[in-house]
């Protein structure tokens, strides 16, 4: 080879060897933004729930450990992947799901010869998530719209089209999911942050919107993935989980409870600051943990604190009357596993007390099963859905 030829050999192999590199790497995932190359780290990834549901005689609902003069018995098994609940006017329970699911069940409230069967209403569809219920109206959000359905109970057969509120939302993979609630006419949903940790832009935020789909307003920012949230029926104050960035450690940053006291006007830390005093590795420099809203409480790390609701029942004794009931999901990223039901107070001060109130949903460092959701029924008990069994739980109390 002569040393013209030489050269040009030599000058071509640095891309050769690029292209090669690149073509062979598959695209990071947003989930794993972050983590560190370690074996163990490597290993991790997210948690999927059953690809169907747990028979009904091998749920762990006898494992499950509550305080005294609690029980909990299955409500309805065979419900694939449960996530959000709402109640009808006319006693049915709707149920979403999210990836494995990708559908929406209504579930009659009166068992027929000991069963419920759900029934599905909303079926293939991509995220199907989010929903509320409200003066005969089901409201439903994927991760790119928001549809009403009205007289839904009428038309279960066949619920029709429905109308698109907006079909703006801006879609994808990371925490793009939705939650719904309804408060003073307005409705509530948030829009995650596309990644485990960037610059999320106009993401990570809580809207509103009217029933039509018009007057779209921010009500808190800085808020990285929240999947449920409920209002104080005392103060009016709006509450929520959050669920921490991944990949900092296996201890930090914990997930958080925030209360909105002023929307529209609080920031509550992402990507900046985590858990109120853990400036963020990455997009912290120059930033102040003391410039953001603090969290009410602390949850848990990786935690996964989804579902959030409010106990308006009279079931239960007086201590839990004006409680907030919170569904830790339970980790993926994190060696040691847990998952239950936290039971918080408002302290009247913007913070929180927490205790354990529904413990049993892992055995021998695996999930047997994991809380997503809570429903008030009109007796007072208490509905716990649970996506990874695919069923849903009745907790009432009796002396």
């Amino acid at each position: 080879m002569n040393q013209s030829r030489l050269l040009s050999t030599l000058a071509a192999l640095p891309l050769v060897c690029a292209v090669s590199v690149t073509t062979a790497q598959e695209p990071e995932p947003g989930w794993a933004k972050g983590r560190p190359k370690t074996d163990t780290a490597m290993k991790m990834a997210p948690v999927p729930a059953f690809p169907i549901p747990t028979a009904a005689d091998q749920l762990p609902t006898k494992k499950f450990k509550l305080p005294p003069g609690f029980k909990v018995e299955t409500w309805a098994s065979g419900v694939l992947d449960a996530r959000e609940m709402r109640q009808g006017d006319k006693g049915n329970i709707f149920v979403s799901t999210l990836f494995v699911g990708n559908k929406v069940y209504a579930i009659p409230e009166k068992a027929k010869d000991g069963k419920r069967e759900p029934k599905v209403i909303i079926d293939k569809t991509e995220q199907a998530t989010g929903i509320e219920f409200n003066k005969g109206t089901l409201y439903f959000a994927t991760h790119k719209k928001i549809v009403r359905y009205d007289n839904v109970e009428d038309k279960l057969d066949n619920i029709g089209e429905g109308k698109v509120l907006t079909d703006k939302l801006p879609g994808g993979s990371d925490h793009s999911w939705k939650f719904l609630r309804i408060h003073n006419d307005k409705l509530y949903y948030p829009i995650g942050a596309p990644c485990n940790i960037c610059d999320p832009g106009e993401y990570a935020k809580i809207y509103r919107m009217n029933f039509d789909g018009s007057g779209v307003e921010t009500i808190a920012s800085g808020v990285r993935n929240t999947v449920g949230f409920d209002f104080d029926p005392k103060t009016g104050n709006l509450w929520f989980t959050d669920n921490g960035r991944d990949w900092l450690s296996e201890e930090f940053p914990n997930d958080e409870l925030n209360v909105v006291t002023q929307p529209g006007k609080q920031h509550f830390g992402y990507p900046y600051c985590h858990q109120g005093n853990m400036p963020d590795p990455e997009f912290g420099w120059g930033k102040s943990c003391d410039d953001f809203q603090k969290p009410a409480a602390l949850l848990g790390p990786h935690a996964g604190a989804l579902g959030l609701k409010f106990y308006t029942g009279k079931m239960f004794p007086a201590k839990y009357q004006g409680a907030m009931f919170i569904a830790r999901h339970g980790p993926w990223n994190r060696t040691k596993k847990y998952a239950d039901v936290m039971v918080a107070w408002p302290d009247g001060k913007g913070g929180a007390k927490i205790e354990p109130f529904m413990t049993g949903f892992v055995e021998n460092n695996g999930y047997l099963g994991r809380p997503v959701d809570f429903l008030v029924m009109k007796d007072g008990s208490l509905l716990v859905s649970d996506d990874h069994a695919g069923a849903i739980y009745r907790i009432s109390y009796g002396k």
